[in-house]
């Protein structure tokens, strides 16, 4: 069972035994098999993407023929990096003179 979430909604996502190219999230519709998803997505690495071997994808939200795709498990960095930013606008406006 793969199991991870949605890097557009946070949804859950559950497959019984691989992702498919076609496959969609249940809850927003955007593509599950594309380099937001991926466990090799780095956006410090070269390409954004810790594959060595893989080709340059210009669209990371969108799907791909990758042959390096692998499901993150838990919550996407973008969904941590969205979370972040929010917490921070919050302090800023809570010490906001």
């Amino acid at each position: 069972m793969k199991k991870g979430s949605c890097h557009h909604c946070g949804n859950a996502l559950e497959f019984v035994e691989r992702v498919f190219r076609s496959d969609t999230c249940s809850k927003c519709g955007s593509d599950v098999y594309c380099c937001l998803n991926c466990s090799n997505y780095d956006e410090s690495a070269h390409n954004q993407c810790r594959e060595p071997q893989s080709e340059k994808v210009s669209v990371k939200d969108r799907r791909n023929f990758c042959e390096y795709f692998s499901l993150r498990e838990g919550p996407s960095s973008s969904m941590a990096a969205d979370k972040a930013a929010e917490a921070r606008r919050k302090l800023e406006a809570l010490f906001k003179k």
